[in-house]
């Protein structure tokens, strides 16, 4: 069983196990839809932060976004590729966590997402925290204190 007193979610901070910001691909809110798919694609992501052009974070993208959009009635309009553009189709309403959040906060985030974006008190961001970070960590506590 996980010993609380040595690896304590409500002690430790978000910012200690997040990557940071220049290590994580975006999108900007002016790019073209076909452009963020690209990105995505290419990642092998299905969701991306958005950025405006001073790295405040505005939302996500997905490939669900994008391709529910690319959907008329009769046919896939890919021409909306590059009609559109990213902040025609993103999710604005997207909870982030501070950079001196706790793990325990970011837990309950990361339950029903792969990743949550942490931003600093201007919302820039600063980096994102991964359900598989959050987990390695558990892990490697878990291991650490089954060879005690």
């Amino acid at each position: 069983m996980l010993n609380v007193t040595e690896f304590d979610l409500t002690q430790k901070l978000v910012n200690e196990y997040m990557i940071d910001s220049d290590k994580v691909a975006h999108v900007q809110l002016n790019n073209p839809l076909k452009h963020a798919l690209l990105v995505l694609t290419k990642t092998g992501y299905n969701a991306v932060p958005v950025l405006d052009y001073d790295g405040t974070f505005k939302g996500l993208i997905s490939k669900s976004h994008i391709i529910e959009r690319m959907f008329g009635l009769d046919q896939i309009e890919v021409d909306l590729l590059d009609e559109k553009t990213v902040k025609d189709v993103m999710d604005y309403n997207i909870k982030t966590l501070q950079l001196d959040d706790t793990l325990e906060k970011a837990l309950h985030l990361l339950i029903d997402h792969n990743f949550v974006c942490v931003v600093n008190h201007s919302n820039t961001m600063e980096g994102i925290l991964t359900r598989r970070q959050l987990l390695k960590q558990i892990r490697n506590q878990f291991y650490q204190q089954k060879t005690i």
